[in-house]
């Protein structure tokens, strides 16, 4: 059954006491899906790492916990979940590990070669001119860092079920092209879990 536009466009930038309620089923239908995600970017202890769409917060959580010597930096264009994300993460924001913004992903307010791994799940469809988002998030990964965009593919039977308004969908080998035009190299595609594309990038050193 195909989604209604109006709850697209809240799962894309949740808003009010509706956005709420979609970014808490968001967070509980993706969990494993971010697990997953989490695994392929293969942290280190001491890394920096940016989660670009971090929504309710718990994959924040995860990081943080991670990274017991590094650092935790979140953006996210909806207000609304910044204010949930804010909340839930409230002692680790204080103690300086984590650090959240609003902001769009065309114009990241980091500077170059800020972080050591990016992480992205499930906000590819919501770009509508995705080199412009890949490129910010090369640029602010230093030399040798590791980018991770998790999404579900065109091909997938399940993407027809999203309004083609709100969502724009891409097949894996799209992806790598993109990834490779804006810079990035070792380009690798899995799929961990049924659905579930994990695209691995590296800025070269």
């Amino acid at each position: 059954m195909k989604r209604p536009e109006f709850i697209a466009r809240q799962s894309g930038n949740p808003s009010g006491l509706l956005g709420r309620l979609i970014g808490w089923v968001m967070e509980r239908e993706t969990l494993e899906q971010n697990e997953a995600a989490l695994r392929t970017l293969a942290l280190d202890p001491a890394d920096r790492v940016l989660e670009v769409g971090y929504g309710p917060g718990r994959t924040l959580e995860r990081l943080a916990a991670a990274v017991p010597n590094g650092f935790v930096a979140g953006i996210d264009h909806s207000s609304a979940m910044h204010e949930v994300a804010a909340r839930r993460c409230a002692a680790l924001i204080t103690a300086g590990r984590i650090e959240l913004r609003v902001g769009d992903t065309a114009a990241l307010p980091y500077p170059d070669a800020a972080f050591d791994k990016v992480l992205a799940v499930h906000t590819l469809y919501f770009w509508r001119e995705p080199a412009l988002h890949l490129r910010e998030l090369h640029r602010v990964l230093n030399a040798g860092g590791v980018c991770v965009l998790a999404f579900r593919s065109k091909d997938d039977p399940h993407a027809a079920d999203f309004p083609t308004t709100v969502y724009t969908f891409h097949r894996p080998d799209d992806v790598r092209r993109l990834l490779a035009s804006v810079g990035f190299a070792d380009i690798t595609l899995s799929e961990p879990l049924p659905g579930l594309i994990c695209a691995r990038a590296v800025r070269p050193s």
